[in-house]
């Protein structure tokens, strides 16, 4: 630890009298270590302990990311230049109308590595394969909370919470300025001048008081030299050391004074549960964009069966037409199905590829890079839980309710401050100097203790214009009714949210149970009719197709549907924990036993 102050500067004349002035006082210089950022070191310290508080895990360190860099000169120009060329500079390609839409379509959508886990990367019609990168959940997760755009501004509005409460303790901490003034002043006399140099030298600490006032100690150093010598002594020195304070006892005084500390105090701590909070709801929506994808994944590998099945049955049918045993139109209906089909499954591949993009956005993922998501048995076992036990874990857990409840306090606190506002002002002043022998043109730092001077005094200030403070504490009452109307409808939200959260789980579950009752049915139902195809309107069969393609869809929906309800369960009550790297922790009770 290297002293901001060091034993060889004090030794110096000018650092003297602040030595036995702060050893007077009573104050002392707050060593520190020497490193290249020493702020974010300290803020980050404060992420730290303020999450350790709140038994949180917060996101790696990244101090690199907020030095400064050196900025070019086109961040000065007035006029940044604007790319926006005129119409005629531009140009349209039109499409032909008889053009393949279809091949077309198949051919982009097979860019998204769309199916089979092969992408196409390159200009549309290049034939280079390339595997796609398999991302699973839980590296979603992870990248998640590294390169994730959304996490990293959270975690930032954290950081600048730790960095303004350093700010306010700074200002609360002894503050050391060093005021040096030169003035050159002449006086004439009959058109002489006669000018002399005057250097003024203030080294000063100040401090606020914890119940409201300062104190402020200074070495005041005075050096006047005449420049034109009209006397034997043309140069003369003294100094003084000075205490003096001020302290209110009516307005302004007690914890009032320490209004914007506290506050800084405990907005770090709302931070810290705002980005707790976010941790957990971005987990469960990255879970969900993940679950949709591979949805969608199974909803084109859905309708792929379906194209196989219908082009197997419209070969049978045209096969029937051409023995005469069907007439002619039959054959549309099946042919009208498979394009339909094929026309859902471009939808389908594009949509996905959207999503994809999308998703890698949002991680973080870069754009040329193909990836693929794999489906993953996450274990989330279903909760048994009542709806009044759900909605008192949340009333008791949730974290934005209880940033609410305190902020509601907070409220309070303002309108006592505001009624403090209203008392009038009455201060009470001192000072101490102790300057050199005046006797003396030289005085250095010999101080004579003869020559102390002091001085007390009291100022009553009445008050006979505070509409300004009456208007101010009206605000402050009416600001307290409306965030006590806004606690209380935040509260009964979340009483709904859990309750629902709750009823969700159990209905998704029902959902789930019919849906594959139903696509076992289709399936029964569609291997029968084939078997009986030879006597059976193709039509049959095409609804019997579609009844089981609409099934499978609900299936894979409600087995989506099921996994975002547990976790938006654990989400609304509060129960959901996050690891470090962005996984989910799994509560006692979760694991199956072994």
């Amino acid at each position: 630890m290297e002293p901001l102050i060091t034993t060889s500067t004090l030794q110096r004349e000018s650092y003297g009298g602040l030595f036995v002035l702060f050893t007077a006082a009573g104050l002392a210089v707050n060593g520190c270590a020497t490193r290249p950022d020493p702020v974010l070191g300290d803020a980050y310290r404060l992420v730290r302990e303020s999450s350790e508080r709140l038994r949180a895990e917060t996101g790696e360190e990244h101090p690199e990311r907020y030095e400064a860099t050196d900025l070019s000169g086109v961040v000065h120009e007035e006029h940044p230049q604007t790319l926006n060329p005129v119409a005629e500079d531009l140009s349209f390609t039109r499409a032909k109308e008889d053009r393949d839409v279809a091949a077309r379509l198949e051919m982009l959508t097979k860019q998204g590595g769309v199916g089979s886990g092969v992408a196409y990367e390159g200009a549309p019609g290049a034939t280079t394969e390339v595997p796609a990168r398999v991302v699973p959940l839980e590296e979603s997760l992870r990248l998640s909370q590294r390169t994730g755009r959304e996490f990293l501004s959270a975690q930032e509005e954290y950081l600048l919470s730790a960095i303004s409460l350093l700010v306010e303790r700074h200002q609360w901490g002894p503050r050391f300025f060093n005021d040096t003034t030169a003035t050159v002043a002449a006086t004439g006399d009959n058109g002489d001048f006669f000018p002399a140099l005057n250097v003024v030298n203030t080294l000063k600490a100040t401090r606020r008081l914890p119940y409201g006032g300062n104190v402020e100690a200074s070495w005041v150093w005075n050096a006047t030299e005449q420049l034109r010598s009209q006397a034997t002594e043309d140069y003369a020195s003294s100094s003084s050391i000075v205490l003096s304070g001020n302290v209110p006892l009516l307005r302004g005084a007690g914890l009032v004074a320490q209004e914007s500390l506290i506050q800084a105090e405990r907005n770090l701590v709302y931070q810290a549960r705002t980005f707790e909070r976010f941790r957990r709801t971005y987990l469960v929506d990255i879970a969900n964009d993940y679950f949709s994808l591979i949805q969608s994944k199974q909803a084109i590998a859905n309708q792929e069966r379906q194209i196989k099945s219908l082009e197997q049955f419209l070969k049978g049918t045209q096969a029937r037409v051409d023995a005469g045993r069907l007439d002619s139109f039959q054959t549309s209906i099946a042919s009208i199905q498979l394009s339909s089909a094929i026309s859902s499954l471009a939808g389908l591949r594009e949509s996905y590829t959207l999503s994809v993009d999308r998703f890698k956005v949002r991680i973080g993922i870069p754009l040329d890079e193909v990836i693929d998501v794999t489906e993953q048995e996450l274990n989330l076992p279903e909760p048994d839980v009542l709806e009044a036990n759900a909605a008192e874990t949340a009333l008791r857990l949730r974290l934005d309710l209880q940033n609410s409840r305190d902020q509601l306090e907070d409220t309070r606190r303002g309108v006592a401050n505001a009624k403090d506002e209203l008392l009038p002002d009455l201060n009470a002043t001192g000072s101490v100097s102790l300057p050199t022998d005046p006797d003396k043109d030289n005085g250095g730092l010999a101080f004579s203790g003869d020559d102390v001077s002091y001085s007390v005094g009291a100022t009553l200030s009445l008050p006979l214009d505070r509409r300004v403070e009456r208007l101010n504490l009206r605000a402050a009452r009416i600001g307290l009714e409306r965030s006590t109307r806004d606690y209380d409808r935040q509260r009964d939200d979340i009483i709904v949210s859990a309750r629902s959260a709750a009823r969700n789980v159990d209905l998704a579950r029902f959902q789930l149970n019919l849906a594959e009752a139903q696509v076992e049915s289709a399936r029964r139902r569609l291997r029968a009719q084939k078997l009986q195809e030879d006597v059976l309107e193709p039509q049959q069969i095409v609804d019997t197709e579609n009844a089981l393609l609409d099934a499978e869809n609900a299936r894979d929906r409600s087995r989506t549907n099921l996994r975002n309800s547990v976790l938006n369960y654990l989400l609304q009550t509060d129960q959901l924990r996050v690891n470090r790297d962005g996984t989910l922790r799994m509560l006692p009770g979760m694991t199956a036993p072994k």
